[in-house]
């Protein structure tokens, strides 16, 4: 089985414009909502909804932080993901620590 870590697969909002590449001016509930959807590939993703309820698991959610650190260009750990288990909350973690 092959894994498919393309930006693409990782559901990575695009790269805003005049930003350099894989990076983004700053993140909101909405970029991490589309991560969810692509990676739990459902579309039943708000900004409150909870990784984990949704289905999510510990190999997923690496994707998302993998996509996180890419586009966004901080590093969070799964213990922060797992106490931010939401889009809204990632976001927050994601506007901290820059």
């Amino acid at each position: 089985m092959s894994v498919d870590t393309s930006a693409s697969a990782a559901g990575d909002p695009p790269a805003a414009p005049g930003a350099p590449a894989g990076s983004r001016a700053g993140a909101d509930a909405e970029d991490v909502v589309v991560m969810f959807r692509r990676v739990l590939e459902t579309e039943d993703v708000s900004a409150d909804s909870d990784f984990f309820l949704l289905g999510g698991d510990s190999l997923v959610a690496t994707r998302v932080l993998s996509a996180i650190a890419r586009f966004h260009g901080v590093e969070l750990t799964f213990e922060d993901f797992v106490g931010a288990p939401t889009p809204r909350r990632l976001a927050e973690k994601i506007a901290a620590a820059r």
